[in-house]
C-alpha cells in the first residue's frame, strides 16, 4: 500500500482535468461567445494568456484541493462526500476565476456571463469528479477484497473486544482493518482473543507496538466499567499518527453522540486527533513555509554578520544542532546560530540561564533578540517545525516533565514551533520547574489553536525581538 503514489495518481488527474476543462473553456469563448460580440467568427488562436492559464489553473485548483485537506487520508474514501466535495470546491474556485479572469471579456449581453460561468463550472465539475470516482472506486473494491488493510491493533480482550473483532472479520463488505493482534488490560481474559490474533504485549509497552508494527489504526474495545481507563489510554497514544477509533455503549447511542455512515459495517466512534479545521491546518502549513522562505531571504543578511561574527569571536561551529522531539513523538535534528561556547554541556545536557557564563557576547544579544533562531525556518520549511507551537524539548526533560504533568505527551499532537504562547511569556526555560510553569499556556494555545492566534504570538515575538526583551 503506497500513499505516496495514491496522492500522486489524485494529482496527475484533478491536473488533467483542470487543463482539460481549460482548453474546451477557451475555445467555447472563442467559437461561441466572442462572435455574438462582434458579430464575425473569431479564429482560435493560443496565445499567451491561454498557456499561462495552462500552467496557473491547475496549480490554482491544487491549491485549493490542498487547503481543504482533499489529498489526506487519501485511502479512507466516500464517494457520495467526495461528490459534495467535489462539488462545493468547484463552485468556490470557478467564482474566483470569474471574478479574477473572466469579468472582463467581451460580451453581447449579461446572459453571456451566466453562460461562461456555468459552462466553466460544469466542465472543471465533470472531468475532476469522473477522474476521482473511477479512482476512488477501484481502491474501494481492493479494500472490499482485502487487497488494501491498514494495521490495526486492538487494545482490550474481553467479551465486547471479541464480539467487535469477529462482527468486522465477518463483514461482507470489510472496511480494511487488517488485525495484527491485541493488547489486554488488567483483569482481561486475554484467552478470548489469543485463539485468533496474537498479544502484542502489555498496555506499558504501547508505544513500541504502535512503532514495531507499524499500527496505523487502534480501536479502543474495553467495557463500560473500563471506561475510567479511557483518558489514560488517550493520553498515551492520542498525540501518535494514528487514527482511533472507539466502540459506543448505551449511553453513546442515546446521548446521540454517535454518528457513522458506515452501513455494513460495524458502529464505530472516530475519536480524532484533528485540532484544527482542515483548511485551517493546510492553509497554517503553507502560511508556515511562505513566510519561512521571505523571511529568510529577508534576514539573509542578518544572517550572514552574525555568522561572521560567531567565528570571529569564538572558537567552534556556526551553528548548533540538537536532537529535539517533534510531532507524534518523532525525533529531530534542530538548528540555530551557535550561542554558547564550543561544547558548553560537555556530554551531559544543562540548561542555561540569564547570567550563564557559557553563553558568548554576541549569543546573549542573540538570545534577546531571538535572532539566534533564523536557522530553524529551514526546519519549518521541513516539516519538522511550524512558526507557532509549543517549544520542541530534549528526551531527557520531557521524562523529567511527564512525571510531574503526564498530560504533557499531549503537546506531541502539534508540530513544535519557533515560538510559542508560552515562549512570548516566559523565554527560555532555565530548568524543569519553569518548563512546567510556561506548560498551561502551551496546554491553552493546544486547546484554542487558531490562525488568529497564531498571528497574535508571532505579533507579539517580534514586538519581543525587535525591543530586546527575548530570555
Amino acid at each position: 500500500m503506497n500513499r505516496t503514489w495514491q496522492v500522486a495518481k489524485y494529482l496527475f488527474f484533478d491536473v488533467l482535468a483542470a487543463a482539460i476543462s481549460w482548453v474546451i473553456f477557451f475555445v467555447y469563448r472563442k467559437a461561441i461567445i466572442e462572435p455574438q460580440r462582434f458579430g464575425i467568427d473569431i479564429p482560435i488562436e493560443f496565445n499567451n494568456r491561454f498557456f499561462l492559464g495552462l500552467i496557473f489553473i491547475p496549480v490554482f485548483w491544487i491549491t485549493i484541493y490542498y487547503i481543504t485537506g482533499f489529498y489526506k487520508n487519501i485511502y479512507r474514501r466516500s464517494r457520495l462526500i467526495e461528490l459534495g466535495q467535489t462539488f462545493t470546491t468547484s463552485l468556490a474556485g470557478v467564482i474566483v476565476i470569474f471574478f479574477t479572469l473572466i469579468l472582463d471579456d467581451f460580451i453581447q449581453s449579461y446572459k453571456n456571463y451566466y453562460q461562461l460561468f456555468f459552462t466553466l463550472f460544469l466542465l472543471h465539475f465533470f472531468f475532476t469528479y469522473v477522474f476521482r470516482l473511477i479512482i476512488t472506486t477501484q481502491t474501494i473494491h481492493r479494500i472490499h477484497q482485502r487487497k488494501i488493510g491498514f494495521n490495526t491493533l486492538i487494545i482490550g480482550s474481553n467479551e465486547k473486544a471479541l464480539n467487535m473483532f469477529n462482527d468486522m472479520n465477518s463483514q461482507k463488505y470489510p472496511a480494511g482493518n487488517k488485525f495484527v493482534g491485541f493488547v489486554g488490560l488488567e483483569n482481561n481474559n486475554d484467552a478470548l482473543l489469543c485463539n485468533y490474533i496474537p498479544k502484542l504485549g502489555k498496555f506499558n509497552e504501547i508505544i513500541d507496538i504502535l512503532e514495531k508494527h507499524k499500527i496505523e489504526e487502534v480501536i479502543i474495545a474495553i467495557e463500560t466499567v473500563e471506561h475510567k481507563r479511557l483518558s489514560e489510554i488517550l493520553t498515551i497514544i492520542e498525540n501518535r499518527q494514528v487514527t482511533i477509533w472507539g466502540i459506543p455503549d448505551l449511553y453513546d447511542f442515546l446521548s446521540g453522540m454517535v454518528k457513522t455512515n458506515t452501513i455494513y459495517g460495524s458502529p464505530l466512534i472516530k475519536i480524532s486527533n484533528g485540532l484544527m479545521p482542515g483548511w485551517q491546518e493546510n492553509t497554517k502549513r503553507l502560511l508556515d513555509v511562505a513566510f519561512s522562505l521571505i523571511a529568510s531571504v529577508i534576514l539573509m543578511p542578518v544572517f550572514i554578520a552574525l555568522a561572521v561574527t560567531i567565528k570571529l569571536t569564538s572558537k567552534g561551529p556556526i551553528f548548533y544542532r540538537q536532537e529535539r522531539i517533534g510531532r507524534f513523538g518523532k525525533p529531530f535534528k534542530i538548528f540555530k546560530l551557535r550561542s554558547m561556547v564550543a561544547d558548553a554541556e560537555n556530554g551531559t545536557p544543562a540548561l542555561s540561564s540569564e547570567n550563564d557564563n557559557r553563553i558568548t557576547k554576541v549569543g546573549r544579544f542573540m538570545r534577546k533578540t531571538h535572532l539566534d533562531e533564523i536557522p530553524q525556518f529551514y526546519n519549518v520549511i521541513k516539516g519538522d517545525m511550524s512558526l507557532v507551537g509549543p517549544r520542541p524539548e530534549r528526551q531527557f526533560y520531557i521524562d523529567q516533565i511527564i512525571q510531574k504533568a503526564p498530560h504533557y505527551t499531549h503537546l506531541h499532537k502539534l508540530r513544535p514551533g519557533i515560538t510559542s504562547w508560552g515562549q512570548v511569556r516566559y523565554g527560555y526555560a532555565s530548568d524543569v520547574d519553569e518548563m512546567l510553569e510556561r506548560l498551561p499556556y502551551d496546554m491553552m494555545y493546544l486547546k484554542n489553536i487558531s490562525l488568529y492566534i497564531d498571528f497574535k504570538i508571532m505579533i507579539y515575538t517580534i514586538m519581543v525581538s525587535l525591543k530586546a526583551r527575548g530570555k
